[in-house]
């Protein structure tokens, strides 16, 4: 056994290795990319401490999220390094316009759950954001300069005061995916919307819609659509609602709604269809209890009923218009007939009213030809052997 004079010479050994250890500071591991907070970056809150030096100017992702700042600063930070800016959750009221300018490759922002009421206009310089999220805020509008920002991916406005978008959103932002607008207070969607081609998500719940865009079939990628909940707002769909191809998800549910379009019929991917809440008469209730083959079904016959019962003139609106209107007058010229009528001819000879002898007119590519083109050359037309401006003969 050991004697007591020996363990207590290793104790001692033991106590002056541990005052050895403890001189020699912390142990310096690697740097490790990861999430940094930086006290150098905020003004009014409590910050853990960033690396020195060489770790702020190789920091990607700054997270200052659920940290109570009340308001940002500019600061030393070098902000075009950052890519990723997690600001949510907490109490901010204003983002500095120069702070936003800097940041030239930030491509995510996050500013979820603040008290913003306004977004910076220099937003407009943040030309390589893809994913922007400003939900849970008091937002009233978007700048107009989120225009510039063309290669924004994720658009989240969600549970804000938004009462409009800014009405050229669609022809800027094509490179769009989800936009998500839900729990605002927005009475109208700007027509524009149809543009974006590459979207897939469109979120409008929990609004006051009134109305939809009347040429979303131009949405071709639009794979969810959500405009449930407007409630007695929104009482009708455009018929071009059963134009997007690409629609797997459609829910209406919880609106004003009475007649779906007979366009239902033709969406072809739907896998899911939501309509309850609805005071339905087109479909009838008994058929919206059979699922959504039922209803597909159902509009498809009804479709095909209703052109069956359409008037050969409505069927073709588009000559119909074209005489309405005098695009080409529907005079015929045919040798044989009076120029006074407007009756074309079947092919037992016998005249019906409201046709026009298509054959009695060039085609367009025609007359657009260089040959008839250069009938209207300038040099032509202000030739002085010309018969349009030659001085009058007496």
């Amino acid at each position: 056994m050991m004697g007591y004079e020996q363990m207590n010479q290793m104790t001692m050994t033991t106590t002056a290795m541990m005052k050895n250890f403890n001189k020699m500071g912390p142990i310096n591991t690697p740097h490790k990319k990861t999430t940094r907070r930086s006290v150098s970056a905020i003004d009014g809150g409590a910050a853990a401490t960033a690396g020195e030096g060489d770790c702020r100017r190789n920091l990607k992702t700054l997270d200052l999220s659920g940290m109570s700042l009340a308001s940002l600063s500019a600061s030393s930070i070098n902000l075009a390094s950052i890519s990723k800016l997690d600001l949510s959750n907490n109490n901010i009221q204003q983002i500095p316009e120069s702070l936003v300018a800097r940041m030239l490759n930030l491509w995510a922002l996050d500013l979820h759950s603040n008290q913003l009421k306004t977004l910076p206009n220099s937003i407009g310089c943040l030309s390589k954001l893809k994913v922007l999220n400003v939900s849970g805020n008091n937002l009233q509008h978007l700048p107009k300069t989120i225009e510039d920002c063309r290669w924004l991916e994720e658009l989240n406005a969600n549970f804000n005061e938004l009462t409009m978008l800014p009405d050229t959103i669609g022809f800027e932002l094509t490179n769009l995916t989800k936009l998500s607008v839900n729990s605002n207070k927005l009475v109208v969607l700007p027509s524009s919307l149809s543009h974006l081609t590459s979207l897939r998500v469109l979120d409008a719940r929990l609004n006051r819609l009134g109305s939809l865009p009347d040429d979303l079939e131009n949405l071709v990628n639009l794979q969810v659509l959500n405009v449930s909940q407007n409630f007695q707002h929104l009482k009708e769909l455009p018929y071009s609602v059963g134009l997007l191809i690409s629609l797997v998800e459609l829910d209406v549910s919880y609106n004003g709604i009475t007649v779906l379009p007979d366009s239902i019929g033709c969406l072809r991917r739907i896998q899911k269809l939501s309509l309850e809440g609805n005071p339905l008469i087109s479909p009838p209730f008994e058929v919206v209890e059979q699922g959504l083959e039922a209803v597909k079904q159902y509009m498809s016959e009804k479709m095909t009923e209703s052109y069956k019962e359409t008037p050969m003139k409505k069927k073709l609106w588009g000559i119909g218009k074209m005489v309405k209107y005098k695009t080409f007058n529907g005079l015929s010229s045919s040798p044989g007939r009076s120029p006074g009528r407007r009756t074309g001819g079947d092919h037992h000879g016998n005249e019906r009213e409201g046709f026009i002898n298509v054959s009695d007119y060039r085609q367009i590519d025609g007359i657009a030809s260089p040959r008839h083109v250069s009938l209207f050359n300038p040099r032509r037309l202000l030739s002085p052997f010309s018969a349009y401006f030659s001085p009058p003969r007496y």
